[in-house]
């Protein structure tokens, strides 16, 4: 009988060492089985693949299980190997093997079944991390197995390991300090976001004693772009990838999208992309020139006209109609439904479609201003393309006529720079001679008796004006529209002459975020609706309902509003009055604004972060920062200050920053490096007449 014969044979009467084959469906889970927690379903799965893959290397060790009269009932207990077992009855279960399959085991009636599957638990020791780490590169580079052949094998998912790779890949120095002790599973995982070996041992060098993992992320990305960056969102990874750019992903972290390692393609690509833009917006619309530019160019300095309303053809105001009707329609009809099908959700967007395009009519530029003018078309803040029309450089403008510069027969000549200066002013003396002559015929009215008959009609004005609100409320804002809306138009007669402080000045990029971009949009829409001459003003400002005209007053009011604080000024009157103000609008600036290190925290004293770190989270949280430098402390501090709705002092509202401050549940609350996607318009929206 041959060796292999006689391991294959079943023994009638089970001796202890003897090595069998027996039934898988003739083994049983011990009740002497010292683990009493079932295995997790994730390493029954990774059995089983490895037993597929590769066979048991290790027996099961078993004893008989004996009747009542302590004869044996030809089944077996596993003392030692139940996962195993649990494997195989598992690839029963999934038709890879019969329930019958035969399964190598020891037999063992000496040793007490408890105490052996105790012993096998505990005495081990499960390999090095950085071992295993290497060991499935190994695999990958000199078998050539791919992440989900290694998985199949080993019973795991393919993201573990790649997880698994790209740890084995780390520096073989960083690896040894790593088995050394000196560096954290965490720091190690840090390090893989990158393969570049140098990059990895620079980095390390040149930690100090602060190794948080992810301050060493943050200084191998460095160089880098986050795919949350306007300039990633707009290409788009594909694009960048084909262009043959390269992502980085960091396997252990949440990366949202990782890091684009070529900040120099990235941008080309986006400049290209907003040529083609521009380009086609030029030849589509008439325009003389398109610019691109990533950023707004704020110092442009050129005047900007915008679209006026204009009236729909015909055939436009029909088709409009009919698509209106039919949308309403579509919509009662579907009004109560869940889902739409798609040939419905389909129909919708072509309707929607229509009705935009046709409304897009109803405003239209002047083809004069068009000839002459141009876009720019810049990368906005949410990641879009931003287009922005009717700007006219200084050689498109044209010239002004002769009886602009020279004097004209209401008495005033306006100068090169817009200046208006008053001509034919008499002196008292020549009162007398002037009233003279202009008894006589075919003379007009002097001057001097013009602007005494005038004072008085100012007068008249004054009183009659004080005495009715609503004409004065029409009055100022026409005074504050014309001169927001209308470049160098003297064609107001209240002497209020409204400033608005170039607030780009004050903080960089301001008019590029979220609110910036509401506040112009708004602005923009009530350009629109400007009747295209200056003299069409008032009649539009008196046809509107009231709750138009207040809207406007608001929009126009708001533009004057001044609260920045200059080192040189003295003025805690006006500062006092915008907290009454900021009060009275409830203004909450956590929906506009949030500290990171570039906004705030990287600004101020480490002292200063730490108080705010106290206030917002705990004093734990800001004894837990002591310790770092400046930059490290600001980065780990806007993790800590995100959602909680702190915010510096001298941008609480009274009453309401206490109220607000530690509220979580905002829907504005948001990952700081993210944008603002719920970000609210400012208050007073335009055209509520609409």
């Amino acid at each position: 009988m041959t060796t292999i014969e006689t391991r294959a044979k079943t023994a009638t009467a089970s001796e202890s060492g003897t090595e069998v084959f027996i039934p898988l469906n003739k083994l049983k889970k011990s009740p002497r089985n010292a683990r009493k927690t079932p295995h997790s379903e994730a390493i029954i799965e990774a059995y089983a693949a490895s037993i597929a893959a590769k066979g048991i290397f290790q027996n099961l060790v078993v004893e008989p299980e004996l009747d009542g009269e302590g004869a044996e009932t030809g089944f077996y207990f596993v003392s030692i190997g139940e996962g195993r077992r649990l494997a195989q009855l598992l690839r029963v279960k999934r038709k890879q093997i019969k329930k019958t399959e035969p399964i190598r085991c020891i037999i063992d009636t000496v040793n007490d079944a408890h105490e052996i599957s105790l012993d096998e638990n505990i005495t081990r020791e499960a390999m090095h991390p950085a071992d295993q780490f290497e060991a499935f590169r190994e695999l990958h580079e000199e078998r050539g197995w791919d992440a989900e052949e290694i998985a199949a094998r080993f019973g795991i998912t393919a993201h573990v390991v790649r997880q698994r790779l790209r740890l084995g890949a780390v520096s073989p120095k960083l690896m040894q300090v790593y088995r050394d002790g000196d560096l954290s599973l965490d720091q190690l995982m840090a390090f893989a976001i990158t393969d570049d070996h140098v990059r990895q041992e620079q980095v390390f060098e040149n930690l100090s004693y602060n190794r948080d993992p992810y301050i060493i992320r943050r200084e191998l990305t460095r160089t880098h772009i986050a795919a949350t960056d306007r300039r990633a969102i707009f290409i788009g990874a594909e694009a960048y990838i084909e262009a043959g750019g390269t992502i980085l992903r960091d396997l252990f972290t949440e990366d949202r999208g990782g890091f684009y390692e070529d900040a120099a393609l990235l941008d080309q690509l986006v400049i290209d992309k907003l040529q083609g833009i521009a380009e086609s917006v030029r030849q589509n619309e008439g325009w003389k020139w398109a610019n691109v530019h990533i950023d707004y160019p704020h110092a442009h300095g050129l005047r900007r006209t915008y679209a006026q309303p204009a009236g729909l053809s015909e055939e436009d105001e029909a088709a409009h109609g009919a698509a209106t009707e039919a949308f309403n329609r579509l919509m009662e009809e579907w009004d109560s439904a869940e889902e739409l099908p798609d040939d419905v959700d389909q129909r919708f967007g072509e309707l929607e479609g229509e009705i935009e395009r046709i409304d897009a009519l109803r405003h239209a530029y002047n083809p004069d201003h068009v000839s002459r003018g141009g876009v720019f078309v810049v990368l906005s803040h949410d990641g879009t393309a931003r287009i922005e029309r009717g700007f006219i450089r200084a050689e498109d403008e044209q010239p002004e006529s002769e009886a602009e510069t020279q004097s004209n027969s209401e008495g005033y000549t306006v100068s090169d720079d817009g200046e208006i200066i008053e001509t034919g002013v008499s002196s008292d003396s020549d009162r007398g001679n002037d009233d003279e002559e202009a008894e006589d015929d075919g003379k007009p009215l002097s001057d001097l008796l013009v602007r005494d008959l005038t004072a008085h009609r100012t007068l008249g004005l004054r009183l009659a004006l004080g005495e009715q609100p609503d004409i004065a409320l029409i009055a100022v804002t026409h005074t504050l529209a014309a001169q927001a809306f209308y470049q160098g138009a003297e064609a107001h007669c209240l002497e209020i002459r409204p400033t608005s402080a170039y607030l780009a000045g004050h903080a960089d990029g301001i008019e590029d975020t979220a609110a910036g971009k509401a506040l112009a949009d708004r602005h923009a829409a009530w350009a629109a609706d400007m009747p295209r001459d200056v003299a069409g003003l008032w009649g539009f400002i008196v046809s509107l309902d009231h709750a138009s005209v207040m809207a406007l007053f608001a929009h126009c009011a708001s533009l004057t509003v001044n609260a920045v604080k200059q080192p040189w000024e003295r003025k805690p009157r006006a500062h006092e009055t915008a907290d009454r103000l900021a009060t009275a609008v409830a203004l909450d600036m956590t929906a506009y604004w949030r500290p990171t290190a570039r906004t705030y925290l990287g600004r101020v004293t480490k002292a200063h972060i730490l108080d705010a770190v106290r206030e917002a989270a705990s004093d734990e949280a800001a004894d837990r920062l002591s310790a770092l430098t400046k930059l490290p402390m600001a980065e780990a501090a806007e993790q800590l200050l995100a959602g909680t709705g702190w915010l510096p002092a001298v941008m609480r509202t009274p009453d309401l920053a206490d109220a607000q401050r530690h509220d979580l549940t905002r829907e504005e609350a948001a990952a700081p490096d993210e944008p603002h996607p719920d970000l609210a318009p400012p208050r007073g929206g335009p055209r509520i007449y609409r």
